[in-house]
């Protein structure tokens, strides 16, 4: 996991992880067909599950 802190906006807690889509849920640019795009990260906290953050692993696929 990074080094950025979080505090969860929905309940103040300050415990997370990440975790990830599963199957072929990814993330493409708008006008892209063919593109395989990015699977996509999430923060979460995991005293409420709110999801702090979503990341793209590849960013390089939106340039």
């Amino acid at each position: 996991m990074e080094t950025n802190t979080y505090s969860c906006k929905a309940c103040g807690g300050q415990s997370f992880s990440e975790g990830k889509l599963d199957g072929y849920a990814a993330l493409r640019p708008m006008n892209t067909i063919f593109s395989s795009g990015s699977p996509l990260i999430f923060t979460v906290c995991t005293q409420c599950g709110e999801i702090a953050s979503i990341k793209a692993t590849k960013p390089e696929k939106f340039k």
